[in-house]
């Protein structure tokens, strides 16, 4: 409990620095401020894997899969880069909520804080639930197999479909409930009207962000579980992404259109995760091939992005 206890005291360091230090005033965060955070949290999170390697070295937490150090560390990283990759079309969707609500960019960074806090809880509550399903019942890795492939051929068959926010059930949901202000008051969530506590178009953004996050934690957290059930690992590797994903969401929103094939690189990551899935009882994958598909998948798109361009 003593090195979990110090991960989650680690990550709860890094995002009170990040609020209350680093973005204490809101401010628009430029292309050159994103990439110095970008590389800084990779940074940390690559460096981790250090971590993960003298922890399961000197056996200081539980292995339940007998894994060697060298093992532990490449599906750490497996699974960092997955959730990483897949978190590329959730940051498109978080653009365009953030464009649905008007909402201005120097007022985004304390919604996606919020966002993040949120996704932290979620995520691992989510992970704990399907760590446990897949160790309890181990015909559950063919139905995350067979729900990954299905995702893989929906994301391709719908690349060219527009999310609208506004016709969220949810956020319909929140305005029949919640009293709703069209009015942005600085990065105030709630404002007092009159006596009541009236929310803003940021509360409605942040719940709406929220809600995606959760639906989007259904395809990358079965991901990650086809590469290893150890806890530990799908924990650190999860939320370690997700900590990244503010600074790289500023970082990338400008560069989107300019790699539109890393959509497909991503229906190929899901799908040969879950065929694995599907397989895991039968054939054995090595961890570097995992790691090395990835790679391949998102170069690909890139250099494809990059050709059409051109």
């Amino acid at each position: 409990m003593m090195i979990w206890t110090g991960f989650i005291i680690m990550v709860s360091i890094f995002l009170m620095l990040d609020l209350f230090v680093f973005n204490r005033k809101a401010h628009v965060i430029g292309t050159k401020e994103a990439s110095k955070y970008t590389a800084l949290w990779v940074s940390i999170a690559v460096a981790f894997t250090g971590a993960i390697y003298l922890i399961y070295n000197n056996g200081l937490v539980d292995n339940p899969e007998n894994m060697t150090a060298i093992d532990a560390s490449i599906k750490y990283i497996t699974g960092y880069l997955i959730e990483l990759s897949l978190s590329i079309d959730n940051i498109f969707v978080i653009a365009v909520i953030f464009g649905s609500f008007n909402i201005a960019p120097k007022y985004q960074h304390r919604v996606l804080f919020w966002g993040i806090v949120g996704a932290l809880v979620f995520r691992a509550l989510m992970i704990l639930f399907g760590v446990a399903l897949i160790n309890k019942v181990s015909w559950m890795t063919y139905v995350f197999g067979l729900f990954l492939l299905y995702t893989a051929f929906k994301m391709l068959k719908n690349n060219d479909e527009e999310f609208d926010p506004a016709q969220s059930p949810i956020y319909k949901l929140v305005r029949k409930f919640l009293p709703v202000t069209d009015q942005i008051n600085g990065q105030q969530l709630f404002i007092r009207k009159m006596g009541k506590r009236i929310a803003t178009p940021l509360f409605l953004a942040l719940v709406v962000i929220e809600l995606t996050d959760v639906l989007f934690a259904l395809d990358s957290i079965p991901a990650i579980l086809a590469i290893t059930a150890d806890p530990f690992l799908v924990f650190t590797s999860n939320i370690l992404a997700i900590m990244g994903l503010r600074s790289m969401y500023f970082f990338l929103t400008n560069l989107l259109n300019k790699f539109q094939y890393i959509h497909y690189s991503l229906v190929a990551i899901l799908g040969f995760v879950g065929i694995k899935m599907l397989l895991v009882h039968h054939i054995h994958f090595p961890e570097w091939l995992s790691l090395g598909f990835i790679f391949i998948a998102l170069l690909a798109g890139a250099l494809a992005s990059r050709m059409k361009k051109n």
